[in-house]
């Protein structure tokens, strides 16, 4: 239900689960973490996180959360084996982004959307808790208040507000979202893979 396919210093990890809109289990959550975590001790410089089907991911499987998944450690370990991948990570989303997804997403350095793509996280109506780092990195986004909006108020945005607030960076065409990816990638493709790192902790305030 995870796809792993490396090539030339690029990592694409593909959440393979259409018929269930990629509703991640805890046995994917771990499979991401791993595929992350490998993808950085081989030495890739890109990491590329899409989804097959129309939709990115529908957030958490509801048989998964009945059985206590909300409460799993794996949904932390996969944000941030994401998170501490030393290149560069693009979050490519094929479709709607839900739920427990989001703290995937929010752990990659860009993240490209289709036009069709809605985003929200329903941990209030759900009576659930998020992740604890994906709050702040929602926040470190789109500023205090329209994390509010998302998590406390529930809101359900659409492709264009989640450009606006900068939740994505570009929207582009279904058929041309990997080669977007790609596009985006080619510099970091290009460069020796300790410079690319060093630019990356000092964007993130890190120490270089």
């Amino acid at each position: 239900m995870i796809r792993v396919q490396n090539e030339a210093d690029c990592c694409l990890i593909t959440l393979a689960r259409p018929e269930k809109a990629n509703a991640l289990t805890e046995a994917m959550l771990e499979a991401l973490a791993s595929a992350a975590t490998d993808a950085a001790a081989t030495g890739a410089k890109v990491l590329i996180l899409t989804g097959e089907g129309k939709v990115f991911s529908a957030g958490a499987d509801l048989d998964g959360m009945k059985a206590g998944l909300g409460l799993s450690t794996a949904w932390e370990a996969a944000s941030g084996a994401i998170a501490a991948f030393p290149g560069l990570s693009i979050a490519a989303l094929n479709g709607t982004l839900a739920g427990g997804a989001m703290g995937a997403a929010l752990a990659c350095d860009l993240r490209i959307a289709v036009p069709s793509a809605s985003f929200f996280y329903p941990v209030m109506r759900l009576g659930y808790r998020p992740q604890p780092s994906d709050p702040g990195r929602l926040a470190t986004l789109v500023g205090p208040s329209r994390a509010k909006m998302i998590l406390l108020a529930g809101q359900r945005i659409d492709a264009e507000t989640a450009l606006a607030w900068g939740l994505i960076d570009r929207i582009c065409p279904p058929e041309s979202l990997t080669d977007t990816a790609m596009s985006l990638a080619e510099h970091a493709l290009a460069a020796d893979p300790g410079h690319g790192a060093a630019l990356k902790r000092m964007t993130n305030g890190d120490t270089p």
